[in-house]
């Protein structure tokens, strides 16, 4: 599976992006979908995950409230629409997928990592 980021920019604090994560190869729609970020000089975190068929997502608590995570499995294409956008949310992001349970996601065990997209955030 190939993935590939997208939609990331610059942008001042309090406006809003929306990352979009195109998928190729295998079938999309049999993965569970997260998006991560690494800040400069940090260590790779998790941001949302979501599964198969969109029943459920979940968030770390730093997003929680202004972003969403969502897909599009006819177009195999996930996104992350991203709110209130602050400086600390400034970090290349990453889409990535598993086959691994959903709960895993957020340990960042993924099967398949996309190039990432960068984000900034201007105070």
């Amino acid at each position: 599976v190939q993935l590939q980021a997208s939609g990331g920019g610059l942008v001042q604090a309090g406006a809003s992006l929306r990352l979009s994560c195109q998928a190729s190869g295998r079938t999309f729609s049999s993965f569970h979908m997260g998006w991560f970020r690494q800040a400069p000089g940090k260590e790779r975190e998790f941001v949302a995950a979501i599964s198969t068929r969109s029943f459920t997502s979940y968030y770390a608590d730093a997003v929680k409230g202004r972003f969403t995570i969502s897909r599009d499995n006819a177009k195999n294409a996930g996104y992350l629409q991203m709110n209130s956008l602050k400086p600390e949310d400034t970090a290349v992001y990453y889409c990535a997928l598993t086959l691994q349970p959903l709960v895993a996601v957020r340990h960042g065990g993924m099967d398949y990592w996309g190039k990432g997209t960068q984000v900034t955030v201007s105070s």
